[in-house]
């Protein structure tokens, strides 16, 4: 291998550490919630809808952007739920992920159409969701506090 090369991977792998900020939306009607499927490097996960953070974009304009862009939904933002407190290497590249969650609502649509190519959003029972029904680490943690959250002992 060439010297350059070596010193490009080397920067890639060690120097180069970036954040990826993630922020998702949950969705509750009626008790059910809404839930995104999506193709992801050949493999579907089951994640919240939302997605990634601009440059120079706040947290809860983002997560506007990615329904309305996503989903055609007009969301309001009622709340803050969770925030990652803990470290996530993105499964992805080689960035750290931080994954900030909001309740939201909207005017229920008839139907619910996801824009884009290879994704699929529907509802899922409250009582349903858990850690098992997500595919990445920090959405399984979510899926658990959800899944405590709706099954308190009274």
């Amino acid at each position: 291998m060439f010297p350059f090369a070596i010193d490009v991977l080397y920067y890639l792998y060690f120097v180069n550490k970036n954040f990826n900020i993630r922020v998702y939306g949950i969705w509750l009607h009626e008790d059910k919630i809404l839930v995104n499927e999506e193709l992801v490097r050949g493999s579907y996960i089951t994640k919240f809808p939302g997605g990634g953070l601009d440059w120079g974009e706040g947290t809860i304009d983002c997560l506007k952007r990615e329904w309305k862009e996503e989903l055609g939904i007009d969301i309001e933002v009622t709340g803050h739920f969770y925030t990652t407190d803990f470290f996530q290497q993105s499964a992805f590249d080689n960035s750290q992920v931080i994954s900030i969650y909001y309740w939201v609502t909207a005017p229920v649509p008839d139907v619910i159409v996801n824009h884009v190519s290879n994704e699929r959003t529907y509802w899922m029972d409250a009582a349903e969701i858990s850690a098992n029904t997500f595919t990445l680490a920090i959405d399984k943690i979510v899926g658990e506090m959800l899944h405590r959250h709706f099954h308190k002992v009274h």
